[in-house]
């Protein structure tokens, strides 16, 4: 078997919150008089840094930014996932039977990527194995994150495969030098065909991936 370590992305790959997130970026842009929709959101802002999607809606407004943005965002998509969110599906079953060292690499801030783990019941595999880029302040398609996590778990870039679900995610896997396996269930623009190493539309087919390797 080629790979010693799997680095999964958390939104969109373990926990289900794409919906959730983009749904209240839209809404509290729209507020501010951005007009834009959930497929604006996903095609811009999914994988994104926070600040590259304030700086996208504040192109779009009338008025400058508010400066509780952010922390308003916080509250009312954390309050939001704590009655939604769920795992993705098929992966709690990866998960479990998964024989290989994992962990979770996320642009989120660390308390989210703990609420998100916590209420989906994941949490437990991954104490001690959660990468944020808010921890080293770099975010992808910046590689850092991934480097890191690979680092920390004790093998080469070339010894693990990055989970992904994003175009950015993907891209910062490969600018590190990571195998990237792209998971394109909610993959509607097909953006991520032909730049991951290989793409999967169901969990399911994971392990089997991982092993085939």
């Amino acid at each position: 078997m080629k790979y010693k370590c799997v680095i999964f992305d958390c939104d969109g790959v373990l926990v289900d919150s794409e919906p959730i997130a983009n749904q209240v970026m839209v809404n509290m842009a729209n507020e501010l008089g951005a007009a834009i929709d959930i497929d604006y959101a996903y095609k811009n802002f999914k994988g994104n840094a926070f600040n590259n999607c304030v700086h996208q809606i504040s192109e779009l407004i009338p008025d400058a930014m508010p400066s509780n943005f952010e922390s308003e965002y916080r509250r009312r998509s954390f309050e939001t996932f704590k009655n939604e969110i769920k795992p993705v599906d098929g992966v709690t079953n990866v998960i479990k039977n998964l024989e290989l060292p994992f962990c979770v690499a996320s642009s989120g801030p660390e308390n989210k990527i703990k609420l998100n783990l916590e209420l989906t019941g994941l949490l437990a595999y991954f104490e001690s194995r959660m990468f944020s880029c808010y921890a080293v302040e770099k975010w992808k398609p910046d590689p850092a994150v991934f480097l890191w996590a690979a680092e920390t778990m004790g093998f080469h870039p070339s010894e693990c495969v990055v989970i992904e679900d994003s175009l950015i995610g993907v891209t910062a896997a490969i600018n590190g030098g990571f195998d990237v396996f792209g998971y394109t269930a909610d993959d509607s623009s097909n953006s991520l065909k032909g730049k991951a190493t290989q793409t999967f539309n169901d969990m399911s087919e994971l392990l089997s991936l991982i092993d085939s390797n």
